[in-house]
């Protein structure tokens, strides 16, 4: 539910090419306790002022010189982030309330104004245009979950899989390599053996914080479980061009870790495989990664392998 006082601080733009109803309409709202109003006599202002400011509410004046309320409704469509277009229409003609809301007005009033009319339209608006927002912020936020890691607050493995595919086409257009990296951290059990869960998990943090670091900001780390990670390096002029990035990492990840008074020390093996070269598909590449990381393990970790071809 949405609260008196959310809807009181609500962000309302009154646009009317009348100063009168401007006065009267702020008026209306600063004596009903709302205290995030403003005003424009300029409807050409409008898209540019949501635009910047997203208000919750706007009331507005559908006849006006130049630029009338529908052409302002139609410039509101491109701009607002919600798709839900928070229009109270004003108008003194009784044919063009049913227009109004074909154009995308949600509610309207009439002029003259009636108070308690004016007062119970413009709350309960605002009540579903902050529940609206509210469900939008909530479904984003789900979806954040679906697609990141919730305790490094990297992408996930379903992320990390997109973010392959888009880098291998993209890769295939332009004629670059793109290499996957398959991390897989040495001695972790021992740590959480030793310290507890707690540590483990900040020192995953800490290793994904360094991973970030290390990257470019083209690059997508991931966690995809445990203490597994996964890099995609992107654009790649040839195959020998991941050797640094490789060796950064490897160093990286195997400087000491000072966790709440406790020195933690940790390796990192690497399998890396590369499109097009070793496979054509997602799965497969992530799988000659995995194949060369167990090659990496074996020969003594701390250590990064690439595929045999």
């Amino acid at each position: 539910m949405i609260s008196s006082d959310e809807i009181l601080k609500a962000k309302i733009l009154v646009v009317d090419d009348c100063v009168d109803n401007v006065e009267l309409l702020l008026a209306i709202l600063e004596q009903s306790g709302y205290d995030g109003a403003t005003s424009t006599t300029n409807p050409a202002e409008v898209c540019e002022l949501h635009r910047v400011n997203q208000y919750d509410l706007i009331l507005l004046d559908l006849e006006m010189p130049g630029v009338d309320g529908f052409e302002v409704m139609e410039g509101l469509k491109e701009v607002e982030k919600y798709a839900y277009i928070p229009v109270l229409a004003i108008t003194g003609q009784p044919n063009f309330k049913i227009i109004a809301l074909e154009a995308g007005a949600k509610d309207f009033i009439t002029k003259p104004f009636d108070i308690v009319e004016v007062q119970k339209r413009i709350h309960n608006m605002l009540e579903v245009r902050l529940l609206f927002k509210a469900l939008a912020s909530y479904g984003k936020a789900q979806e954040k979950l679906a697609l990141h890691d919730a305790l490094t607050g990297l992408p996930n493995r379903r992320l990390f899989e997109d973010r392959l595919a888009i880098a291998m086409e993209h890769s295939r257009r332009i004629h670059r390599t793109t290499a996957v990296l398959y991390l897989d951290l040495d001695g972790f059990k021992e740590v959480n053996d030793t310290f507890g869960h707690e540590y483990g998990d900040k020192l995953l943090v800490s290793v994904a914080s360094r991973l970030k670091i290390a990257a470019r900001a083209e690059d997508t780390v991931a966690r995809i479980g445990g203490d597994e990670f996964m890099i995609v390096l992107a654009e790649l002029a040839t195959v020998a061009d991941v050797h640094g990035p490789a060796s950064n990492f490897v160093r990286v990840i195997s400087e000491p870790y000072f966790i709440d008074g406790q020195n933690l020390n940790v390796t990192v093996s690497i399998g890396i495989s590369f499109f097009p070269n070793d496979a054509d598909t997602v799965e497969a590449l992530v799988g000659r990664a995995d194949k060369a990381l167990y090659e990496a393990k074996s020969a003594g970790r701390n250590r990064y392998r690439l595929t045999a071809l």
